[in-house]
Protein backbone atom coordinates (compact mmCIF):
# COMPACT_ATOMS: atom_id res chain seq x y z
CA UNK A 1 0.00 0.00 0.00
CA UNK A 2 1.57 3.13 -1.12
CA UNK A 3 1.75 6.15 1.23
CA UNK A 4 -1.38 8.15 -0.25
CA UNK A 5 -3.28 5.10 0.16
CA UNK A 6 -2.23 4.12 3.53
CA UNK A 7 -3.22 7.87 4.58
CA UNK A 8 -6.90 7.88 3.40
CA UNK A 9 -7.51 5.03 5.21
CA UNK A 10 -6.22 6.54 8.29
CA UNK A 11 -8.30 9.35 7.95
CA UNK A 12 -11.54 7.42 7.17
CA UNK A 13 -10.62 5.75 10.74
CA UNK A 14 -10.06 8.85 12.37
CA UNK A 15 -13.69 10.12 10.99
CA UNK A 16 -15.23 7.41 12.19
CA UNK A 17 -13.67 6.66 15.50
CA UNK A 18 -14.61 10.71 16.04
CA UNK A 19 -18.41 10.28 14.98
CA UNK A 20 -18.55 7.40 17.23
CA UNK A 21 -17.38 8.86 20.05
CA UNK A 22 -19.11 12.22 19.67
CA UNK A 23 -22.55 10.23 19.64
CA UNK A 24 -22.03 8.06 22.59
CA UNK A 25 -20.97 11.57 24.84
CA UNK A 26 -24.18 12.91 23.35
CA UNK A 27 -26.32 9.83 24.30
CA UNK A 28 -24.22 10.01 27.82
CA UNK A 29 -25.17 13.80 28.50
CA UNK A 30 -29.07 13.33 27.12
CA UNK A 31 -28.88 9.95 29.91
CA UNK A 32 -27.29 12.13 32.54
CA UNK A 33 -29.64 15.22 32.26
CA UNK A 34 -32.77 12.80 32.07
CA UNK A 35 -31.60 11.37 35.97
CA UNK A 36 -30.86 14.49 37.19
CA UNK A 37 -34.37 15.88 36.56
CA UNK A 38 -35.98 12.88 38.17
CA UNK A 39 -33.28 12.24 41.10
CA UNK A 40 -34.38 13.42 44.41
CA UNK A 41 -30.84 13.47 46.00
CA UNK A 42 -31.44 16.74 47.83
CA UNK A 43 -32.85 17.09 51.20
CA UNK A 44 -35.84 15.16 52.06
CA UNK A 45 -38.27 16.23 55.10
CA UNK A 46 -40.81 13.03 56.19
CA UNK A 47 -42.64 12.62 59.67
CA UNK A 48 -41.05 10.15 61.62
CA UNK A 49 -43.64 10.34 64.76
CA UNK A 50 -40.99 10.67 67.26
CA UNK A 51 -38.78 13.86 66.83
CA UNK A 52 -40.97 17.32 67.92
CA UNK A 53 -42.27 18.41 65.10
CA UNK A 54 -41.09 21.91 65.41
CA UNK A 55 -37.34 20.31 65.83
CA UNK A 56 -37.73 17.98 62.94
CA UNK A 57 -38.75 20.56 60.53
CA UNK A 58 -35.86 23.06 61.57
CA UNK A 59 -33.61 20.26 61.22
CA UNK A 60 -33.93 19.96 57.74
CA UNK A 61 -35.18 23.16 56.65
CA UNK A 62 -34.35 25.57 59.09
CA UNK A 63 -30.19 26.06 59.03
CA UNK A 64 -29.35 28.12 62.40
CA UNK A 65 -32.91 29.70 62.47
CA UNK A 66 -36.56 29.18 62.36
CA UNK A 67 -38.63 28.97 58.83
CA UNK A 68 -42.31 27.79 61.22
CA UNK A 69 -44.68 30.31 60.65
CA UNK A 70 -47.44 29.27 62.96
CA UNK A 71 -50.14 30.85 64.56
CA UNK A 72 -49.25 29.12 67.88
CA UNK A 73 -49.15 32.96 69.59
CA UNK A 74 -52.69 34.26 68.73
CA UNK A 75 -54.12 30.75 69.80
CA UNK A 76 -51.72 29.39 72.84
CA UNK A 77 -54.49 27.25 74.72
CA UNK A 78 -54.49 25.28 71.37
CA UNK A 79 -50.36 24.19 70.98
CA UNK A 80 -48.63 23.56 68.32
CA UNK A 81 -50.91 23.94 65.07
CA UNK A 82 -48.14 21.68 63.14
CA UNK A 83 -48.29 18.04 64.13
CA UNK A 84 -47.48 14.77 63.26
CA UNK A 85 -50.69 12.00 62.69
CA UNK A 86 -50.25 8.62 61.41
CA UNK A 87 -52.07 8.04 58.64
CA UNK A 88 -53.96 5.21 57.49
CA UNK A 89 -53.63 5.50 54.02
CA UNK A 90 -50.26 5.55 53.81
CA UNK A 91 -49.60 3.19 56.30
CA UNK A 92 -47.18 5.97 58.31
CA UNK A 93 -46.39 9.65 60.03
CA UNK A 94 -47.39 12.51 58.05
CA UNK A 95 -47.36 16.37 59.59
CA UNK A 96 -50.92 17.99 60.06
CA UNK A 97 -50.98 21.82 59.26
CA UNK A 98 -54.30 22.99 60.88
CA UNK A 99 -55.73 26.40 60.97
CA UNK A 100 -58.97 27.41 62.67
CA UNK A 101 -61.19 30.44 61.73
CA UNK A 102 -61.05 32.44 64.88
CA UNK A 103 -58.31 32.90 66.60
CA UNK A 104 -55.64 31.98 64.66
CA UNK A 105 -54.02 34.64 62.34
CA UNK A 106 -50.96 36.03 60.59
CA UNK A 107 -47.65 35.43 61.96
CA UNK A 108 -49.19 36.67 65.45
CA UNK A 109 -50.39 40.06 63.75
CA UNK A 110 -54.09 41.28 63.58
CA UNK A 111 -55.22 41.14 60.28
CA UNK A 112 -57.40 39.48 57.66
CA UNK A 113 -55.39 36.83 56.82
CA UNK A 114 -54.06 33.46 58.20
CA UNK A 115 -51.26 31.74 57.87
CA UNK A 116 -49.60 28.36 58.92
CA UNK A 117 -46.62 27.63 56.54
CA UNK A 118 -43.28 26.61 56.93
CA UNK A 119 -40.65 27.23 54.18
CA UNK A 120 -36.82 27.83 53.42
CA UNK A 121 -35.15 30.97 54.20
CA UNK A 122 -31.64 33.23 53.66
CA UNK A 123 -30.38 31.29 56.81
CA UNK A 124 -31.34 27.60 55.17
CA UNK A 125 -28.49 25.74 54.00
CA UNK A 126 -27.46 26.94 50.14
CA UNK A 127 -28.95 23.74 48.40
CA UNK A 128 -32.67 24.82 49.58
CA UNK A 129 -32.48 28.10 48.10
CA UNK A 130 -32.98 28.67 44.17
CA UNK A 131 -30.12 31.22 42.46
CA UNK A 132 -30.55 32.82 38.97
CA UNK A 133 -30.36 30.35 36.72
CA UNK A 134 -30.73 27.24 39.27
CA UNK A 135 -32.68 24.30 38.44
CA UNK A 136 -34.71 22.88 41.15
CA UNK A 137 -37.15 20.00 41.54
CA UNK A 138 -39.29 19.90 44.56
CA UNK A 139 -41.29 16.74 44.76
CA UNK A 140 -44.09 16.27 47.97
CA UNK A 141 -47.27 15.04 48.77
CA UNK A 142 -50.37 16.80 50.47
CA UNK A 143 -54.41 15.24 51.14
CA UNK A 144 -57.37 17.59 51.55
CA UNK A 145 -60.20 16.94 53.91
CA UNK A 146 -63.03 15.32 52.11
CA UNK A 147 -65.01 18.14 53.26
CA UNK A 148 -62.50 20.70 52.51
CA UNK A 149 -63.25 24.33 51.84
CA UNK A 150 -61.70 26.94 49.96
CA UNK A 151 -62.05 30.54 49.86
CA UNK A 152 -63.11 32.53 46.97
CA UNK A 153 -60.48 34.81 46.97
CA UNK A 154 -57.14 32.98 48.09
CA UNK A 155 -56.25 29.54 49.94
CA UNK A 156 -52.42 28.94 49.05
CA UNK A 157 -51.45 25.70 50.09
CA UNK A 158 -48.18 25.79 47.67
CA UNK A 159 -45.41 29.06 46.82
CA UNK A 160 -42.28 29.57 44.90
CA UNK A 161 -41.48 33.60 46.61
CA UNK A 162 -38.52 35.20 46.35
CA UNK A 163 -36.94 35.82 49.16
CA UNK A 164 -35.58 39.22 48.82
CA UNK A 165 -35.84 41.88 46.26
CA UNK A 166 -39.24 42.52 44.72
CA UNK A 167 -40.55 39.71 47.13
CA UNK A 168 -43.95 40.77 47.76
CA UNK A 169 -45.85 38.37 45.44
CA UNK A 170 -45.26 34.55 44.76
CA UNK A 171 -44.18 33.61 41.88
CA UNK A 172 -46.02 29.98 41.38
CA UNK A 173 -48.69 29.33 44.00
CA UNK A 174 -51.02 26.17 43.82
CA UNK A 175 -54.71 27.42 45.18
CA UNK A 176 -57.75 25.82 45.92
CA UNK A 177 -60.29 28.23 44.82
CA UNK A 178 -64.28 27.80 45.37
CA UNK A 179 -66.47 28.61 42.06
CA UNK A 180 -70.41 28.41 42.00
CA UNK A 181 -69.65 26.34 39.26
CA UNK A 182 -67.50 23.78 41.09
CA UNK A 183 -64.06 24.04 42.89
CA UNK A 184 -61.20 24.32 41.23
CA UNK A 185 -57.12 23.59 41.88
CA UNK A 186 -55.50 26.23 40.41
CA UNK A 187 -51.61 26.85 39.74
CA UNK A 188 -51.58 31.04 39.17
CA UNK A 189 -48.31 32.62 37.67
CA UNK A 190 -47.13 36.08 39.06
CA UNK A 191 -44.31 37.73 36.93
CA UNK A 192 -42.93 41.17 38.33
CA UNK A 193 -45.82 43.02 35.60
CA UNK A 194 -49.46 42.35 34.82
CA UNK A 195 -47.73 41.96 31.61
CA UNK A 196 -45.30 39.15 32.16
CA UNK A 197 -47.49 37.38 34.53
CA UNK A 198 -49.51 34.11 32.66
CA UNK A 199 -51.81 34.01 35.51
CA UNK A 200 -54.32 30.89 35.82
CA UNK A 201 -51.64 28.61 34.00
CA UNK A 202 -53.78 25.49 35.14
CA UNK A 203 -57.27 24.81 36.75
CA UNK A 204 -58.77 21.46 37.46
CA UNK A 205 -61.57 20.24 39.10
CA UNK A 206 -61.15 20.00 42.99
CA UNK A 207 -63.31 16.91 43.38
CA UNK A 208 -60.14 14.84 42.25
CA UNK A 209 -58.69 15.78 44.97
CA UNK A 210 -60.60 15.98 47.89
CA UNK A 211 -60.15 13.22 50.30
CA UNK A 212 -57.10 11.74 48.44
CA UNK A 213 -53.61 11.69 48.63
CA UNK A 214 -51.62 12.91 46.03
CA UNK A 215 -47.85 13.56 44.97
CA UNK A 216 -46.34 17.00 43.12
CA UNK A 217 -43.69 16.79 41.07
CA UNK A 218 -42.56 20.43 40.40
CA UNK A 219 -39.07 21.64 37.78
CA UNK A 220 -38.39 24.87 38.14
CA UNK A 221 -35.50 26.87 36.22
CA UNK A 222 -35.07 30.04 37.93
CA UNK A 223 -34.50 33.00 34.91
CA UNK A 224 -36.25 36.02 33.45
CA UNK A 225 -36.90 33.45 30.73
CA UNK A 226 -37.65 30.26 32.76
CA UNK A 227 -38.97 27.35 32.88
CA UNK A 228 -42.21 25.56 34.98
CA UNK A 229 -43.30 22.13 34.86
CA UNK A 230 -45.97 20.53 36.99
CA UNK A 231 -47.50 17.12 37.49
CA UNK A 232 -49.52 15.81 39.95
CA UNK A 233 -50.70 12.25 39.90
CA UNK A 234 -53.20 10.78 42.81
CA UNK A 235 -51.24 8.12 45.22
CA UNK A 236 -54.48 5.75 45.29
CA UNK A 237 -54.79 4.91 41.51
CA UNK A 238 -52.12 6.90 40.05
CA UNK A 239 -54.34 8.92 37.60
CA UNK A 240 -52.39 12.17 36.43
CA UNK A 241 -54.57 14.98 37.44
CA UNK A 242 -52.35 18.07 36.23
CA UNK A 243 -49.38 17.58 33.46
CA UNK A 244 -48.01 20.78 31.99
CA UNK A 245 -44.56 22.48 31.12
CA UNK A 246 -44.41 26.15 30.39
CA UNK A 247 -41.02 27.95 28.62
CA UNK A 248 -40.38 31.46 28.63
CA UNK A 249 -42.20 32.26 31.60
CA UNK A 250 -40.86 34.70 34.13
CA UNK A 251 -39.40 32.37 37.15
CA UNK A 252 -37.14 35.38 38.08
CA UNK A 253 -37.32 39.50 39.71
CA UNK A 254 -35.41 41.95 39.82
CA UNK A 255 -32.97 42.68 42.82
CA UNK A 256 -33.85 39.40 43.71
CA UNK A 257 -30.51 37.31 45.12
CA UNK A 258 -32.39 33.87 45.85
CA UNK A 259 -36.14 32.20 45.67
CA UNK A 260 -37.66 29.92 48.18
CA UNK A 261 -40.42 27.65 48.30
CA UNK A 262 -43.68 27.64 51.06
CA UNK A 263 -45.75 24.96 51.54
CA UNK A 264 -49.07 25.13 54.14
CA UNK A 265 -52.13 26.92 54.55
CA UNK A 266 -52.25 30.75 53.66
CA UNK A 267 -55.74 32.30 53.26
CA UNK A 268 -57.82 35.84 53.65
CA UNK A 269 -60.74 36.09 56.00
CA UNK A 270 -63.03 38.17 53.94
CA UNK A 271 -66.20 35.25 53.87
CA UNK A 272 -64.98 33.66 56.89
CA UNK A 273 -68.65 32.22 57.35
CA UNK A 274 -67.96 30.48 54.61
CA UNK A 275 -64.84 28.76 55.80
CA UNK A 276 -64.22 26.56 58.47
CA UNK A 277 -61.32 24.91 60.63
CA UNK A 278 -59.01 22.97 58.56
CA UNK A 279 -56.24 19.99 58.40
CA UNK A 280 -54.47 19.69 55.84
CA UNK A 281 -51.99 16.72 55.53
CA UNK A 282 -47.80 16.98 53.64
CA UNK A 283 -45.15 14.99 54.04
CA UNK A 284 -42.01 13.47 51.92
CA UNK A 285 -41.19 17.52 50.69
CA UNK A 286 -37.69 16.74 48.68
CA UNK A 287 -35.70 19.65 47.45
CA UNK A 288 -33.48 18.67 44.58
CA UNK A 289 -31.14 20.84 42.33
CA UNK A 290 -30.01 19.63 38.63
Amino acid sequence: MNKQSLLLVSLIALFFSCSKQKTSTTSEILKSEEQAKTSTDGPTLSANGTTDTYQLINSVFGGTGDVIEAPDCSHPGFGKHITQVYDNDLKRNVFAFLIHVSPDNDKCEDSDRQRNEIKTYDRSPENLKASKDERVLYRWKFKLDANFKPSSDFTHIHQLKPIDGDNQLPIITLTPRYRAAGDVMQVIHTGETDATSQKYIVSVPLSDFKGQWVEVIERATFSFDGKYEIQINRISDGKVLVKQAFTNIEMWRKNCTSSRPKWGIYRRLLQADALRDETVLFNDFNITEY
